[in-house]
């Protein structure tokens, strides 16, 4: 079997994107992530740094007779604006990635309508992002992009809104080659960044920085300094990918579970979901993650950051909130709010150029 009739079964099967790469270690990418989680730059993502993070230096202590990684990527771009284009000062943000069905679930399928068409004489693993695998680097190494200054996978063809996924198979394929970095000389993402999560040299991210690592990974209470340029993002983020010249013409994918149901949701209403509703809400989907008092806690932030100040009832509810997490985001809100009314309230004096 070729890489080409890989890629022609992995269309079938509902994935934009496929290649194969060898089974092999990566050492220089290896070494890079090695050296980043001993810089603590994963926080607190234990799982990132525990004992898989040597296991992700050779794929096959997840298969080991595997030969070949059959790296796939599925689109899940949607016709909606950019987080950077929204207006609306009641809205808050989620990431373009979870406005739909959980994307586990959803590629996990694909991958096994895949298997089934490979057939039954090898043996294989399926991997979706929670198994310990380097997966933008096997996934560039089998053709499908190059890892950007964003650290995210990028197709020259169809940019960068891609879930990615792997299969280990004992299969010798045909590997196929990586394409060249064509981020050139661009620093948009590092520039846009408002928590100056990326640095300047770019391909590699701090998560101690990082908008998604505060809205979603991070379980306890956001440092104050970092709560402003958190913005209205309530799960995740997507500025480096919206300002990246390479997602201008992406295309707009056509899996139905991908269709928005949570775009830029009204603040107030998020603010008033109980436990229960919250659940029911954001039922199979990835927002589930960051938990309800952390979402509330997410919540209050946009509320503080929003400068409006109509959401001083809400923000009082909250900073009342049984939970102290959320009680004492709100109360920081609050104290935003008051600082912006401030600042709205006193009147401006003339100001008189003087005469030289």
């Amino acid at each position: 079997m070729t890489s080409t009739e890989i890629r022609r079964l992995a269309q079938e099967c509902g994935f934009e994107l496929a290649g194969v790469a060898r089974a092999e270690p990566l050492a220089e990418d290896s070494q890079r992530y090695l050296d980043w989680v001993s810089q603590g730059k994963a926080g607190a993502m234990g799982y990132l740094t525990d004992r898989r993070a040597t296991i992700r230096t050779d794929p096959r202590t997840l298969l080991p007779s595997a030969k070949s990684i059959i790296s796939v990527g599925k689109l899940y771009n949607g016709i909606q604006p950019h987080s950077t284009d929204l207006k609306d000062s009641d809205a808050g943000w989620i990431s373009r990635y979870a406005w739909g069905e959980d994307y586990h679930d959803v590629v996990r399928k694909g991958l096994e309508r895949l298997v089934e068409k490979l057939g039954s004489h090898h043996e294989f693993k399926i991997c979706v992002d929670t198994a310990p695998l380097l997966e933008r680097s096997y996934a560039r190494e089998a053709g499908l992009g190059w890892i950007g200054k964003n650290t995210c996978l990028i197709n020259q063809q169809m940019g960068s809104w891609f879930f990615l996924g792997e299969i280990l198979t004992s299969l010798e394929i045909d590997p196929d080659s990586p394409p060249p970095d064509r981020c050139g000389t661009c620093t948009r993402c590092i520039d846009a960044c408002p928590t100056q999560a990326i640095p300047p040299e770019g391909y590699e991210v701090d998560a101690r920085r990082c908008i998604p690592y505060f809205t979603i990974e991070l379980h306890g209470s956001v440092p104050e300094e970092m709560r402003a340029g958190i913005g209205k993002h309530l799960f995740g983020c997507d500025i480096c990918q919206d300002v990246c010249p390479w997602n201008r013409q992406a295309p707009v994918a056509d899996e139905p579970s991908f269709e928005p149901r949570h775009f830029a949701p009204p603040l107030d209403k998020l603010a008033g979901l109980t436990e229960d509703e919250f659940r029911e809400v954001f039922r199979s989907s990835p927002i589930q993650r960051a938990k309800y008092a952390g979402f509330l806690r997410n919540v209050a932030i946009a509320m503080g950051n929003s400068g409006q100040t109509k959401f001083r009832v809400p923000l009082e509810k909250l900073a009342a909130f049984e939970n102290e997490l959320v009680a004492e985001h709100a109360r920081w809100a609050l104290g935003q709010l008051s600082t912006e009314s401030v600042l709205i309230s006193v009147p401006q004096r003339p100001v008189f150029a003087r005469r030289r």
